[in-house]
């Protein structure tokens, strides 16, 4: 017999790196239900875009034999910040998979903000681990040997840290002790943002144990490592070749979503299972999830679309290109045009835009070769390392660009003129 159902508090909670050994103690009461559901937040201003009711109590009754855990803000990056319910039940089943997939429980070093699901994650794990993490400072910034000094302080026989791809590259970029530290451990996980492939091949070729995961905060963060889902974890495409997630680690729902907290992304199919509608395209086999991005991510020029990712992959390959973010621009004849932002090394060469044409324009297509460049000392990102395609965008309007089509490269592709 299913336990009645109560009406569950929520407690917002400060989730920096001063916090973290009180926010330990209130997430394993919120895993067992003896405590509030715990909202963690930066500050008051953390929540100002949050389309919250203004009541503590979560929309509807709440299960006691499965206690609503977290309630988790999501990045916005679909441009609507929402708060995504978190079952005990899927918390657990998240972290017991992830410990599954890499062969046992360890020891954990938190470098991302426990405020974000991949952060909370981390902290979970410990709890299930019975150990303690580590804890890096993100207050200053995140600092290539700040990293690897807390590094250092993670002992035990299995070592663990999540990252975004951005903290990996300056790793990388910083070389010396900062890559020893992340070659020491037994796993690192990195997500919050698709990883490129030159970013991940540079990661292994320096001896990083690198685990490129996908996810979201409605999945309790990544539920899909290297291409294959994890156990419990269920994959289907739909018609629009959109990605949909399911089993046991989707969100129950939405804080202030409707009636019972939900919107369309989140539902349950016959057999009970919940299912999360993803806004990212990809091509499922059976056994491997191939991403391909953010549906609302195409650029579309002259009719034509790009696909953002393939182009970003062809500008980590040029020399010293650290990082890339490719966006469209508003254009009067073409609707939008292609344009790139990158990061270098210290020390590199900045590359033309004439270059980048050739480069990209061989290695994916002519027409999707940017028109504007921009080089920038670090890229503006959202949520847990999301790059902020909107502020990038902005910064590229006003970029210099290429208005004739004078480097010979031929992008008409049955248009005529430049694109």
């Amino acid at each position: 017999m299913p336990y009645p159902p109560r009406t569950r508090t929520l407690r917002r909670v400060p989730a920096d790196a001063a916090a973290v050994p009180d926010l330990l103690v209130a997430l394993r009461e919120a895993l067992t239900g003896a405590g509030p559901v715990l909202l963690p937040v930066r500050d008051a201003a953390d929540l100002a875009e949050l389309d919250e009711p203004g009541a503590a109590d979560l929309p509807g009754p709440d299960p006691a034999e499965d206690p609503t855990a977290l309630a988790v803000p999501t990045s916005g990056s679909t441009g609507m910040r929402k708060v995504a319910l978190l079952p005990t039940s899927a918390v657990l089943a998240s972290a017991a998979a992830t410990h599954d997939r890499l062969g046992g429980p360890g020891r954990w070093l938190l470098a991302l903000p426990p405020r974000h699901v991949a952060g909370l994650q981390v902290l979970v794990r410990s709890l299930v681990a019975g150990t303690t993490p580590a804890v890096l400072d993100l207050a200053p910034g995140f600092a290539p040997d700040a990293f690897a000094a807390a590094a250092a302080r993670v002992t035990g026989v299995r070592r663990y840290t999540a990252l975004v791809p951005t903290q990996v590259a300056r790793l990388l970029a910083a070389g010396g002790a900062a890559v020893e530290a992340l070659a020491g451990f037994d796993a690192v996980l990195v997500g919050g943002a698709a990883t490129p492939g030159p970013l991940a091949e540079r990661a292994r070729a320096a001896g990083v144990r690198l685990v490129t995961t996908y996810g979201a905060t409605e999945t309790c963060g990544g539920c899909v490592y290297d291409g294959v889902p994890l156990d419990g974890v269920a994959v289907r495409i739909d018609d629009d070749g959109r990605i949909h997630l399911g089993g046991a680690v989707v969100a129950r729902g939405y804080l202030g979503g409707g009636a019972g907290g939900t919107l369309p992304s989140l539902s349950g199919d016959a057999d009970g299972v919940r299912w999360f509608r993803t806004d990212d395209l990809g091509a499922w086999d059976g056994t491997r999830l191939a991403v391909h991005g953010r549906a609302d991510d195409v650029v579309v020029t002259g009719g034509l679309k790009v696909a953002p990712r393939p182009v970003e992959e062809a500008l980590l390959r040029l020399p010293g290109v650290t990082e890339a973010v490719v966006v469209g621009v508003p254009d009067d004849e073409w609707g939008q045009r292609v344009a790139a932002a990158v990061v270098l090394a210290p020390g590199a060469r900045a590359p033309s835009l004439a270059d980048v044409r050739a480069l990209v324009g061989a290695a994916v297509a002519p027409h999707a070769a940017p028109r504007r460049l921009a080089v920038v000392a670090e890229l503006p990102l959202r949520g847990p390392g999301k790059p902020d395609r909107a502020a990038v965008a902005a910064l590229l309007a006003a970029a210099p660009g290429d208005s004739n089509p004078s480097d010979g490269s031929d992008d008409s592709d049955g248009f005529e003129g430049e694109r």
